[in-house]
């Protein structure tokens, strides 16, 4: 499979039910909904993106994508415009 354009295929990358800030204070799943951006693998870019490559780490806009199903597994199709931070490691 072949995202095309400017459209990257990615695997949101699932959050903890609950997770501990550096003070040491315990989050559930819905006090996090505030933060606006998620963490996600990329699977595939089109061929109009630059900046971004399969198996990069990136944040992008959590409203943003459509769900797709592929053989039982599923991705999220989002543009580049929606990207807001590369991982670099």
């Amino acid at each position: 499979m072949k995202a095309v354009g400017n459209n990257i295929l990615i695997e949101k990358i699932k959050e903890e039910a609950i997770s501990k800030t550096k003070g040491g204070l315990l989050l559930t799943s819905s006090q996090k909904q505030d933060v606006r951006y998620k963490q996600a693998t990329v699977v595939n870019c089109g061929d109009l993106v630059k900046g971004v490559k399969s198996g990069d780490s990136i944040y992008y806009d959590m409203h943003a994508g459509h769900r797709i199903e592929i053989d039982k597994q599923v991705f999220y199709v989002i543009t580049l415009r929606d990207v807001v931070v590369v991982l670099w490691g």
